[in-house]
């Protein structure tokens, strides 16, 4: 069975999980406003720019789960699929899982954001499974800490790794899906490297290697 991965954001997704998650708790005044909004959108930047600080981030972005039990943030997050990420769903992206779903592919999502914002999305797309930055939950509570590897850069790679040490797959004709050069580090690991929709320094490596170049966007 050969592996079909896909980063999520800005790839199967038209938009950013991550960065909608801060905009959803900023719109439902859930958090300072301003401050908030002006350190999210600070941050997206950084990692557009391939210079974000993973750890600061996650500290950042998991702070808020902390205030809310388990129960509650479901019910935020219910809110968050329907308002914010179903608009992000592309039917190219749900065709191009189907192709690799009815090729008998494993579908596997590895995306930085963290699990808490897209494991239901995941489960929404209908993948295999799903590598994300893990959040880590105590007692049925978030602790506004990660646990392992953050799911960036070449932590994705490891990430990867490790997650093929307990299955019974290996890279051999897989593909990766991105469309940011953070992921730059996996693409060269696999031997169909595909650039979607690629921001423009990915888009010039994709040229001079001779990669696909792919468009999910209508």
């Amino acid at each position: 069975m050969r592996l079909a991965i896909f980063d999520l954001d800005n790839t199967l997704l038209a938009g950013d999980s991550d960065h909608s998650w801060g905009e959803f708790l900023v719109d439902k005044k859930l958090v300072d406003a301003q401050a908030y909004a002006q350190a999210n959108d600070r941050f997206y930047q950084q990692y557009k720019a391939a210079t974000l600080d993973i750890q600061e981030y996650l500290g950042f972005s998991l702070a808020f789960l902390t205030r809310y039990s388990l129960d509650e943030l479901a019910a935020f997050h219910q809110e968050f699929m329907h308002d914010y990420v179903e608009p992000m769903m592309q039917p190219k992206a749900l065709a191009l899982l189907q192709k690799h779903r009815a090729q008998g592919d494993y579908l596997l999502i590895i995306t930085a954001t963290n699990s808490f914002v897209t494991h239901p999305i995941a489960k929404r797309l209908d993948v295999d499974d799903i590598l994300a930055s893990d959040a880590e939950i105590v007692n049925d509570r978030y602790t506004g800490k990660g646990i392992g590897t953050p799911c960036f850069q070449g932590g994705k790679v490891t990430r990867l790794h490790e997650w093929l040490k307990d299955k019974n797959y290996n890279l051999d004709g897989a593909y990766f899906y991105s469309d940011s050069i953070n992921d730059l580090p996996l693409l060269e690991q696999v031997p169909n490297p595909v650039a979607v929709d690629p921001d423009e320094r990915l888009e010039k490596i994709a040229n001079e290697r001779g990669w696909e170049i792919l468009s999910l966007r209508e």
